[in-house]
């Protein structure tokens, strides 16, 4: 499972990094392509900030608190990986490989690059990392419920 999990997180890595190469050698800041006119656009943004451009131009702070959680969440996941279900355990992988994806972008730009825009609920622009972690976040909080229920089944 070991193997399995380090090559989720190294692909989703590989995506998010691909997307956001091809976001940026298409786009011009700012430029927004309709998917689907008026509900989702390719809008390439750059957010110096983090979850809804908060702490904006403290990148220093956001690259060590970022990188202090993916190590701790690494090492967790990896202590207690055969422990774990397969849903806590690619739910944790998924939100590590959220926080590398922007951390990359982070330490090589200076800022994040954002381009997923959903103009039907006016949302702020986010990208694949941030769903990772987003996804990961919430199927890691349905794995605990479903592992409190079953030990209570069990007792």
């Amino acid at each position: 499972m070991v193997y399995a999990v380090l090559i989720f997180i190294a692909a989703a890595v590989g995506i998010d990094q691909v997307l956001k190469l091809i976001v940026v050698n298409t786009l011009e800041i700012g430029q927004s392509v309709p998917l689907i006119e008026g509900v989702f656009h390719f809008t390439y943004i750059r957010n110096f900030g983090a979850a809804f451009s908060i702490l904006q131009n403290r990148q220093i702070f956001l690259i060590v608190i970022t990188g202090a959680v993916m190590a701790a969440a690494a090492v967790i996941l990896f202590r207690n990986i055969k422990g774990m279900s397969r849903l806590s355990s690619f739910s944790l992988a998924a939100v590590i490989a959220g926080g590398i994806g922007n951390i990359i972008d982070r330490i090589r730009l200076g800022y994040v690059v954002d381009f997923l825009d959903f103009k039907l609920i006016d949302f702020p622009v986010f990208n694949f990392a941030d769903c990772c972690v987003v996804v990961g976040a919430f199927a890691l909080v349905a794995a605990v419920f479903i592992s409190e229920k079953k030990d209570r089944e069990k007792n």
